[in-house]
């Protein structure tokens, strides 16, 4: 069994995406992280590489000790969230830190557990990444069609500053902050969160799912910076782009992400003409390739 998987920030930035496998107990568990970016004027536990990057990784750490024989997805989930807020508390004053400051995330969760004659899959999900599955003849099927509401919204507000002649990101950023901040405060003090947050105010929305699927299936995950490149860029369909990865891949797929990015004139779809991006790539058979 083979692991493929690449995680970049645009530019060789701070990045706050984070892809992490755990393998034991007869199951692989590929986990991916997608920090939402700040919308505080400062951060507040790490000055160094930022509070949502700090929030990932210290969450990926947790859950990897948190894992245990017949311990839910869900449960294992909740006991990393509570050991991170603790010390997230032991580095920042909470009552000096406003709602919208506090770090989340999206969350994909796909165990693989290899059977006699199928592969077994439970999926737990959290805000908009993506997976998929490919089977030996090429075909995909889309593991979570999950469509996050408030993109809609973002797109009609970007609309807007588009006719208004702003196109600046730094421009489009302060325009659209009340906004933004509104929209963390409200998954924060959400009663049943769809996003990985830091202080749940009740049990997490998750979508979560069991599959049986052959064992010849590949599974492929990817933060929606890396699907960026079906949705919003239009390179290629989801299919096109999966078939793609398995075949030649991740690397050659995140060079053409960036150099797309970088020739693209038109940065009016998207509040950062570029995201952090990251993709993995699970299959029982060795893939040419490296990890990154």
């Amino acid at each position: 069994m083979t692991t493929e998987h690449i995680s970049r920030a645009p530019d060789g930035g701070i990045n706050e995406d984070l892809i992490a496998v755990f393998d034991g107990g007869g199951a692989t568990d590929l986990i991916v992280l997608d920090g939402a970016t700040s919308v505080a004027d400062t951060d507040y536990v790490d000055q160094r590489q930022g509070d949502v990057a700090w929030f990932v990784q210290a969450f990926a750490a947790e859950l990897e000790r948190a894992i245990a024989p017949g311990l839910g997805q869900g449960a294992a989930v909740r006991r990393a969230v509570d050991a991170v807020r603790r010390l997230y508390r032991e580095r920042a004053c909470e009552a000096a830190v406003p709602l919208y400051a506090h770090p989340l995330a999206a969350l994909t969760w796909i165990r693989v557990r290899p059977m006699a004659d199928h592969l077994a899959l439970s999926l737990y999900c959290l805000g908009d990444c993506k997976a998929f599955a490919l089977d030996g003849a090429g075909g995909v099927q889309d593991l979570d069609p999950y469509v996050n509401p408030h993109e809609a919204v973002l797109q009609e507000a970007l609309a807007a500053l588009g006719a208004d002649g702003a196109f600046d990101p730094v421009t489009k950023r302060a325009r659209l902050l009340p906004m933004l901040r509104a929209r963390r405060e409200a998954q924060h003090g959400a009663p049943a969160p769809e996003v990985l947050c830091l202080v749940p105010q009740g049990e997490f929305s998750a979508r979560e799912y069991e599959l049986q699927l052959p064992l010849e299936t590949a599974v492929l995950a990817m933060t929606d910076g890396f699907y960026r490149l079906v949705d919003p860029y239009g390179l290629y369909d989801i299919a096109a782009l999966a078939r793609r990865c398995r075949s030649d891949g991740l690397a050659p797929l995140m060079d053409e992400l960036r150099a797309f990015e970088r020739a693209r004139a038109d940065a009016a779809l998207a509040v950062k003409r570029a995201d952090d991006a990251s993709a993995l790539l699970w299959t029982r058979h060795h893939l040419e390739g490296t990890s990154t």
